[in-house]
């Protein structure tokens, strides 16, 4: 039987969640299908170019303001040129984009949401026009019950149709040894190191986190706060720790694009998040058997299990993300255990294997 032709639509291949899931699948299964991306918006980005110097076909296009009929007109160009039997759109616009390509084509329509703003919201248009998407389109797939709640309640999408597929990755391999690492951020042996790794922006809710770190360091634990990443609230949350007299305490790596060995030292991850799909970071941790301390918020606790693998608390609430930290912290005998639980439940669930077997089997329907 020959191999079938899949395009992934998204909006470009930067480095970002949805698109390292889009590069686990097209390196994961190029072997068993033909595997090709349009990109709706350009640059390309850097995991476009590695794919492209792996052999991956990439095409991109410079979309405009408000609906591009240009941009279907390239789609199917593309699908047509290339035999397509399966166009796998990332996100909604591309899936807008790509399903209305696909009208009059042998072309197959999957749709997968990575996740959703928050405040979630909705609109009259979507009322009007995703029914008639969904009519076009063979499958659609949510990254968590949460993702695939949010599609019924605010897209207006028939639960029956819609799979969950959890994100997948490849266990994170940490180039660096731990006691270089620390060394180097001057992190002395004994310290227990709480960790995050995300951009700074308000829907991470990094405030409150920082917050929580100072309620767990007035109770006198020895501990230091490792926040990997940049964004629009560096200087803010600079700026608070001092005003909380923990900034000795806290160390601001800035952006790292391939942070491995900064989540290889750390004792417990943090992900204060107000709002998430599937935390790649979360699922990386697991990998590296690092339990975690995480927000009731979108898919959290379908990955984390609480008392299992980590601890999950309420959303927003400082006070019990605080309690969390400082318990776990505390008791070496239930952070051994989480840890554990981790790398367990991220072997059997969350690896990229386990999440390309179930888009194969889609593929194939």
């Amino acid at each position: 039987m020959p191999k079938k032709n899949v395009l992934h639509i998204t909006y470009d291949m930067r480095i970002g969640g949805t698109e390292m899931v889009i590069k686990n699948i097209v390196n994961g299964l190029k072997l068993d299908v033909n595997m090709s991306l349009f990109c709706i918006e350009e640059p390309i980005g850097q995991w476009g170019k590695d794919l492209i110097e792996e052999g991956i076909p990439c095409h991109s296009f410079e979309r405009r303001e408000g609906f591009d009929w240009r941009l279907i007109v390239a789609i199917r160009k593309v699908i047509n040129n290339k035999q397509i039997d399966i166009v796998h759109c990332h996100q909604y616009t591309p899936w807008v984009y790509g399903a209305i390509a696909t009208f009059g084509t042998k072309a197959r329509v999957l749709f997968t949401e990575h996740g959703r703003f928050y405040p979630d919201s909705s609109n009259w248009k979507r009322r009007l026009v995703n029914p008639l998407l969904s009519n076009m389109t063979k499958s659609i797939t949510a990254i968590s019950a949460a993702t695939k709640q949010a599609l019924v309640d605010y897209e207006f999408l028939s639960e029956s149709k819609i799979k969950v597929v959890y994100n997948g990755i490849e266990k994170v391999i940490p180039s660096q040894d731990q006691v270089e690492i620390k060394r180097a951020l001057d992190i002395s042996e004994g310290k227990v190191v709480f960790g995050t790794i995300a951009r700074l922006d308000p829907i991470k809710n990094q405030t409150m986190m920082l917050e929580a770190f100072a309620n767990v360091i007035s109770r006198g634990l020895d501990a230091i706060l490792l926040v990997v990443g940049d964004g629009e609230l560096m200087e803010s949350l600079q700026q608070l720790a001092k005003r909380l007299d923990i900034e000795k305490r806290v160390i601001f790596t800035g952006y790292k694009p391939y942070p491995a060995d900064y989540l290889n030292i750390m004792d417990v991850f943090l992900l204060s998040s107000l709002s998430e799909g599937t935390s790649m970071t979360l699922l990386e941790a697991m990998s590296l058997a690092k339990p975690s301390v995480v927000t009731d918020a979108g898919g959290n606790s379908e990955i984390i299990k609480h008392k299992v693998n980590g601890l999950v608390v309420p959303n927003d609430d400082q006070q019990a993300f605080a309690d969390a930290m400082f318990g776990l912290a505390s008791h070496i005998g239930l952070l051994n255990e989480y840890a554990s639980n981790a790398l367990k439940i991220y072997q059997e669930q969350f690896s990229s294997v386990t999440m390309n077997q179930q888009y194969l089997s889609i593929y194939g329907k």
